[in-house]
């Protein structure tokens, strides 16, 4: 069966929602569509308009110009783009000039107005930048191998609504920088940007308000205690 299209205004008033912005892999937001609830991945490489599977939205769209639907959202991740103010590209920043800059401001910008405007639990994840220069350091970092996938890349996140960072279970990272080492190709930024599946399912079991029924996306999930969550 081909995947229904859905329009913001039809979202089950009865389903919560859990918002994952620039996210191409959905990795983000599986745990939460295993749950139950909606979640909508918004990303520009996603094809135009918005295409539901399941429980994940995948909506193209420029999230300059993106709203968010008008339902209950609990949750929101969003993963601005990193190339023009990570670090680890600086020796680069003078030869593409302050118009890429700017634009990767402005897109992290977005995400605090859009995480503010939500107000529920959220996280802005970049690696070390220099959004700590221009506005502030981050709230929490972290490597993958913290939560269990075996490999590093320093992570930073920028919280707010309440959102609890998961305790840590740091594993031997035997896979090394793996991310820095990945070869020139077309996918190589979604490789290294794909959020750890370790760490999705960990902020999901700290933060998701309500633990809801896979089997059946319309019925009331239970309200539950973050840590009250297993599995």
């Amino acid at each position: 069966m081909p995947p229904s299209i859905l329009s913001p205004r039809r979202t089950n008033e009865s389903q919560p929602v859990m918002l994952s912005c620039f996210d191409f892999t959905t990795n983000m937001a599986m745990p939460w569509a295993e749950a139950g609830y909606l979640c909508y991945c918004v990303d520009l490489q996603h094809e135009p308009g918005e295409r539901r599977v399941g429980n994940i939205v995948r909506v193209g769209a420029n999230m300059m110009d993106w709203l968010p639907p008008p339902a209950s959202i609990v949750f929101a991740a969003f993963f601005p783009p990193c190339t023009d103010i990570a670090v680890s590209g600086a020796r680069w920043f003078r030869d593409k000039g302050l118009g890429r800059l700017i634009g990767a401001l402005q897109l992290f910008k977005r995400s605090v107005d859009l995480a503010e405007l939500i107000g529920a639990p959220y996280f802005i994840e970049n690696p070390v930048s220099t959004v700590s220069t221009y506005w502030r350091k981050p709230d929490q970092v972290f490597d993958p191998c913290d939560y269990g996938d075996p490999y590093t890349k320093k992570t930073c996140l920028w919280t707010g609504g309440g959102f609890q960072m998961p305790q840590k279970n740091r594993v031997h990272p035997y896979e090394g920088s793996k991310m820095h080492l990945l070869p020139p190709s077309g996918d190589r930024a979604n490789l290294r940007s794909a959020t750890p599946h370790g760490f999705a399912r960990a902020v999901f079991r700290e933060n998701a308000p309500f633990m809801m029924t896979p089997a059946n996306d319309n019925v009331h999930g239970e309200r539950v205690g973050r840590r009250d969550i297993k599995g």
